[in-house]
């Protein structure tokens, strides 16, 4: 493993050795994976990780008291305890799930129905994912509650004086990204769940996109709810999890009902687990959950504050030489903003953009990003998104900024 915080410097070509993926070719060219937004790449030990859950030690968690079970269980609460130090949160406030989509809605269907009335509002900002909108839109139409959305500075930051404006007596809740998945942009959580907390205004942090960026503190941020997905910090597909205050979730009805979240089961009635487990119905993503398990390992060794500075360099670079194209325009220019640039070039649609680059084996993403409110206050159709990780170099930006120049001047 490399050294990680306080040691010597990160050898980060080694680091990017690790990522089998990164060292193939697409259509002939090496790939430059700049889509990291969207999924992280998994660096070897994550790989060997879930390899070796399913060859040595596969069976159902809490179901069995054969040794392959108890290993099972073993490696599956592990990585919640993993999870819970690298969040600064208590294992048992934590619902493992698929991820943040999941979570958000468990919060929506079992702790916003039954609460929410006629009258009550839930406030949004225009950044964020349609996966902290459409929920609350669902429970809207169900309870009569009306939904009130915050506005954004022309850099693509909050406009907190607006948020804090909007949160009158009728809100009951708020939903808030804290990394923009298109501008890039960092909301003041911390600040921004305080002044809700002043209020009676409970809080629900979409945090898929800081995850992999930065370290976070959950106990700090002081929301109600913290929800993270773990494909974006190079864990596998289909994990993630909820944070919850305890008295929320002690407090909250099931989401899904079936096994492993009962304590017993009678025709006329059943005794629910206690949360988080009552929360997880059914048999979990474990192998993924091994794999997350290993992925947090791998970030820590790494030291998230090296990470963020690796990344923050990265970007610099990119920003500054993506602003020397002309007719290119970035989106989102806020001052704290993690590695992510949504960009267009006058002229250009961004689907034949991305489709280009990526015959120069450049990997970005193009549409509208599941914002659509976001891209219609840009005033554009869609964009293309480029967004780095700490496995990238220098050198990938220094050969998409040649792929882009070369795609512009195809297009003409």
């Amino acid at each position: 493993m490399h050294a990680g915080e306080g040691d010597r410097p990160i050898d980060w070509a080694a680091v990017r050795g690790d990522f089998p993926l990164l060292q193939r070719q697409v259509h002939g060219k090496p790939l430059v994976y700049f889509d990291s937004a969207n999924t992280g790449q998994k660096p070897e030990a994550v790989i060997a990780a879930t390899d070796d859950f399913y060859r040595q030690h596969n069976a159902n968690v809490s179901r069995a008291v054969h040794a392959l079970g108890a290993e099972a269980t073993e490696a599956y609460e592990s990585a919640r305890g993993k999870l819970a130090r690298f969040f600064n949160v208590r294992p048992d406030e934590l619902v493992l799930c698929s991820g943040t989509t999941f979570a958000i809605n468990l919060v929506a269907y079992s702790w916003a129905l039954p609460r929410l009335q006629p009258g009550d509002a839930i406030l949004l900002t225009r950044m964020e994912h349609h996966a902290n909108i459409v929920p609350w839109q669902l429970v809207a139409q169900r309870t009569g509650a009306v939904l009130k959305v915050a506005e954004l500075l022309p850099d693509g930051s909050l406009d907190l004086d607006g948020l804090h404006a909007a949160m009158t007596p009728e809100v009951k809740l708020l939903a808030v990204t804290h990394v923009s998945n298109v501008l890039g942009t960092i909301n003041p959580v911390a600040a921004i769940c305080r002044e809700a907390a002043r209020r009676g205004i409970v809080s629900v942090v979409d945090g898929s996109q800081a995850a992999p960026h930065m370290a976070v503190d959950i106990a700090a941020i002081g929301c109600d709810f913290y929800a993270f997905t773990g494909h974006k910090m190079v864990g596998p597909t289909g994990t993630g999890a909820l944070w919850a205050r305890r008295a929320h979730l002690e407090a909250m009805p099931p989401f899904l009902g079936g096994g492993e979240m009962i304590k017993e089961v009678r025709f006329d009635g059943t005794v629910f687990n206690d949360a988080p487990h009552k929360f997880e119905a059914g048999t979990p993503n474990i192998a993924g959950f091994v794999g997350l398990g290993a992925a947090v390992d791998y970030l820590d060794a790494l030291g998230m504050p090296n990470i963020a500075a690796r990344e923050r360099e990265l970007l610099a670079h990119a920003t500054e030489e993506l602003g020397k194209i002309d007719g290119l325009r970035i989106h989102g220019t806020a001052r704290d903003k993690a590695a992510v640039i949504s960009f267009a070039i006058d002229g250009t649609h961004s689907h034949d953009l991305a489709t280009l680059l990526d015959l120069e084996g450049v990997a970005v993403r193009s549409g509208q990003h599941c914002a659509h409110p976001l891209l219609q206050w840009l005033g554009v159709g869609t964009t293309c998104r480029a967004s780095l990780a700490f496995y990238n170099t220098h050198a990938e930006i220094e050969a998409f900024l040649v792929a882009l120049r070369k795609v512009r001047n195809l297009l003409g």
